[in-house]
């Protein structure tokens, strides 16, 4: 069994893949547009070419993610993904990469549990904790 999270960024879902392919290396898997659903009468208003679907490799782990409604409002609460690094140093060039254009919740430090933890939401709102395990 896999669990894989399913992320709606109502509008921004194009932006969120090329980011996190910029900062965390993620390879499009799939991705199919709105304009390409076989019932287009369920499609938001002018959606044609955003994303309805589509699935993205992040080191070992598979994130999918759509533009939703396409409201331009998307909402991560109640959450985090966890981003498991190697060292110390990925998880500064992580962290600060995850930071641009949004907001640091915990500095990344050291920890009782970890000689780095830090928790920041990227510029889309979602809540990223990145971690070297001990």
């Amino acid at each position: 069994m896999k669990v894989a999270p399913y992320l709606f960024f109502d509008g921004r879902a194009e932006e969120a893949i090329e980011f996190y392919g910029r900062v965390l290396g993620a390879k499009v898997e799939m991705m199919m547009r709105f304009k390409d659903n076989p019932s287009p009468g369920m499609n938001p208003p002018g959606s044609e070419n955003k994303v309805m679907h589509a699935s993205v490799q992040i080191g070992e782990s598979v994130v999918m993610l759509s533009d939703g409604n396409c409201t331009g409002k998307p909402e991560f609460r109640g959450f985090a993904i966890t981003l498991y690094v190697a060292d110390d140093a990925e998880a500064e060039s992580k962290f600060k990469a995850l930071s641009d254009g949004g907001r640091v919740e915990m500095p990344l430090n050291r920890t009782f549990f970890a000689s780095k933890f830090g928790m920041v939401a990227d510029r889309f709102g979602v809540v990223w904790m990145v971690i070297v395990a001990s």
